[in-house]
């Protein structure tokens, strides 16, 4: 096993969008300091809880603060982004970070999102768009001959050289044929997910109970059994809420009077249970939604504790 960070990036909605930046940044150059091997961060456009909605703009002033870690959007969410834009964004970020990018792509499952953007996420449109908007980044990564593609969502050419060369394309990854892709699912059996064992990608999965982020790996399976793929466990992203400290009862402490736990009483929890999405993050399903508190998650979702406490969760 082998630790990274996931940076949603939460933070309280009357926080500066600047200090909120300032504090991921440091986050991210100590995680750097100490070992850890990755840095995912998030991207969201409608929810003051989670306020980046450029995670590469804060992944550029990352890279020069920091020498190891790698770095990733977790995830550019395609629906949102025209992919001839984003192909090429995500080639140049890949030449700037000299084999330090990863490339996180998802399907988003904001309604927020899905509104201000005019994206029918309910019946699916989100996934087709994202299947289609990847078609075409990994065609500009990797096809050199001309080609055209006429799509239900977006039209992109790879155009032939023009005007005797002095117009062509010419920015490809650094990495060949392009960064490593890590996608993300939420719902259970996740088609995304799918997806990313049908191609080989790394599928990421968030912090809900054992049982239903195990229906993840089962979509991944699926998806691999489509391709004759062999999917590898040890490609797994598994997002964790881990707090340590000296003793169980500070840790326990600081998961729910801190930052956690208020984002949890105010953002998380509230959501989950409007969309019916409680029943997630319980140990066992006899627990009434209402007893998931930040209290419950620190004593039985998260990895809270002591260090010897943590590790044996682990």
């Amino acid at each position: 096993m082998e630790i990274g960070i996931f940076l949603m990036p939460a933070h309280p909605p009357e926080r500066s969008l600047y200090d909120a930046t300032q504090w991921d940044l440091d986050i991210i150059e100590l995680a750097d300091r100490l070992g850890y091997v990755e840095a995912w961060v998030g991207e969201h456009f409608t929810v003051p809880w989670e306020p980046i909605c450029a995670p590469d703009l804060l992944l550029a002033q990352a890279l020069l603060r920091t020498t190891h870690i790698k770095l990733a959007p977790g995830a550019h969410l395609l629906p949102y982004h025209h992919p001839v834009e984003l192909a090429h964004r995500v080639a140049y970020f890949d030449h700037l970070a000299q084999g330090r990018f990863m490339l996180g792509v998802g399907a988003s499952g904001i309604p927020g999102d899905w509104a201000l953007y005019d994206v029918d996420g309910k019946n699916g449109e989100h996934r087709e768009m994202t299947r289609e908007a990847l078609e075409i980044m990994l065609r500009i990564w990797t096809e050199d001959e001309p080609w055209e593609h006429r799509g239900k969502y977006w039209n992109a050419n790879g155009i032939a050289p023009m005007f005797e060369g002095l117009m062509k394309r010419h920015i490809k990854p650094y990495q060949k044929p392009h960064p490593p892709i890590g996608v993300t699912g939420f719902s259970a059996g996740s088609e995304t997910l799918k997806l990313a064992g049908e191609r080989g990608y790394l599928p990421m999965s968030l912090d809900l109970n054992t049982e239903y982020v195990a229906t993840h790996w089962d979509a991944v399976l699926e998806g691999a059994e489509r391709s004759g793929r062999t999917p590898d466990r040890r490609d797994w992203r598994l997002v964790r809420e881990v707090l340590v400290a000296e003793t169980d009862e500070q840790a326990f402490r600081y998961a729910v009077d801190g930052t956690m736990g208020r984002a949890m009483r105010e953002y998380v929890l509230p959501t989950f249970r409007m969309f019916g999405m409680t029943k997630f993050y319980k140990h066992n399903p006899s627990v009434p939604d209402d007893d998931v508190t930040p209290e419950y998650l620190a004593e039985n979702t998260f990895v809270v504790g002591s260090v010897d406490t943590v590790v044996d969760k682990l």
